[in-house]
């Protein structure tokens, strides 16, 4: 038997994490309430990014807490295929209630990842199922991210996340990127140039034949890739080519759900519905894992055909709806709905917005994007060191008591949508000082 590792987290293979770097220098957190972390010995962090773009209603709320424990205690696990428990359908019923008109029927999944899957596969199949068995080819775009499975990290457009991986799947193609700061620097809110980007899927279509593609997925803000907002126009556009060719559009609301854009969903502020949208993160608080599918009803509809007893998708996960997941999600809504928190968001807009671009003129800030309660402060790249001078000021802050994410030399910004005007300037001048010392 192997002896334990002699340092403590060394047995740990983190995800998405410089592993050599952390486990010389551990940043570890042991509590959450409200609107912070504290570490082991006891140092608060003002949490700027929600955990993970995750914790919209903040830490540690009771009404989540509670539900969680009394469903424990009730009952642990039930089975997802050819049965059923109550709060799956009462959740369904109140997460339709909150989403654009059409979007109506709920297929649960545990993650973003797998609600990216579960949409591509949905997606393949009503072409089938429908006749049109030819649609196989999947559109994704440049820098986009879906999650970390084959299915999304085919259809993302990240460079590193696809690398290593192989040839992925089959079929998919890529629609230029919207990131143009040559027009668009220091934007705020929604860039005036860039509708015309979305012509790029026509460009595709002429090129595979758009009887051909199944579907085109993006997200309407993209996050992980730094903060991308869609010019004006932009989304419009590419609902009017998906409906001309009969595509599908599907919406990637994993970051952008549960009132990160100041509605309940992007779709709704930008007034632009897909046919499948997928989400996660916000749905549960990030207390339990989960994630789900919003379908229109007459693409399931289409399923709903053959003989009653056989089942008419087959796809799904031991883990589909949850108990604990599912009772996490309901005193999740509960707490949104408590202190109007999917709507917050677009109160706290013009003065996050304001904070944010004061950063303008500080020393290697080359853009500034924000929409929301979400913001990218975009760094000049250290000449040869990629990521380097974002990651410093990321170390810069957590040891000033202040959590961020950076992706390559972006800093990306997603408090809890409790934030205060107060906890925004403290984000904020936190900030501008690592940027000062980064120099």
């Amino acid at each position: 038997m192997d002896k334990p590792h002699e340092n403590p987290v060394d047995a740990y293979w983190m995800p998405f994490t410089a592993n050599r770097q952390f486990k010389k220098a551990p940043r570890l957190l042991a509590r959450a309430e409200g609107m912070h972390y504290w570490t082991p010995e006891g140092r608060q962090i003002l949490d700027g990014v929600a955990g993970l773009w995750c914790v919209n209603a903040g830490h540690a709320r009771p009404k989540i807490v509670q539900a969680i424990q009394e469903q424990a205690a009730e009952m642990d696990f039930a089975p997802p295929f050819q049965m059923g428990h109550p709060k799956a359908f009462e959740l369904a019923e109140r997460l339709v209630q909150l989403t654009p008109a059409g979007l109506d029927k709920v297929f649960y999944t545990n993650s973003g990842s797998e609600s990216v899957e579960t949409a591509l596969k949905m997606a393949l199949a009503y072409h089938r199922v429908r006749g049109e068995g030819q649609r196989t080819r999947l559109i994704g775009r440049e820098r986009g991210y879906h999650g970390v499975n084959f299915g999304g990290i085919s259809v993302g457009g990240m460079v590193a996340n696809r690398k290593m991986f192989g040839s992925l799947l089959a079929g998919v193609d890529h629609i230029r990127h919207t990131h143009d700061p040559a027009r668009n620097a220091f934007s705020v809110g929604q860039p005036a140039h860039g509708a015309e980007l979305a012509d790029d899927l026509e460009r595709l279509c002429a090129l595979h034949d758009p009887s051909t593609i199944a579907a085109v997925i993006v997200e309407p803000v993209a996050g992980s890739t730094g903060v991308l907002i869609p010019p004006q126009g932009y989304l419009q556009r590419l609902r009017e080519i998906c409906d001309k060719h009969g595509i599908l559009l599907i919406f990637d609301e994993v970051i952008t759900g549960f009132g990160r854009t100041g509605t309940p969903f992007a779709a709704q502020r930008f007034n632009v519905t897909p046919d499948l949208m997928t989400v996660a993160k916000g749905i549960s608080n990030g207390c339990v894992p989960m994630g789900a599918v919003f379908a229109k009803g007459s693409i399931y509809d289409t399923f709903m055909n053959g003989p009653e007893h056989l089942i008419e998708f087959f796809h799904g996960y031991t883990y589909s709806a949850h108990p604990l997941a599912c009772a996490a999600a309901l005193g999740t809504l509960d707490t949104y709905a408590d202190e109007g928190l999917l709507t917050r968001a677009a109160e706290l807009e013009g003065y996050f917005a304001d904070a944010l671009h004061a950063l303008r003129g500080l020393p290697n800030v080359i853009d500034v994007r924000n929409i929301g309660l979400v913001g990218g402060i975009e760094l000049a790249p250290l000449p040869g060191e990629p990521a380097k001078r974002a990651f410093s000021v990321f170390l810069d802050c957590w040891e000033q008591g202040l959590l961020i994410r950076t992706t390559g030399d972006t800093i990306a910004l997603s408090p809890p949508l409790i934030v205060s005007k107060a906890q925004i300037d403290e984000i904020v001048g936190t900030i501008a000082t690592a940027l000062k010392r980064a120099a």
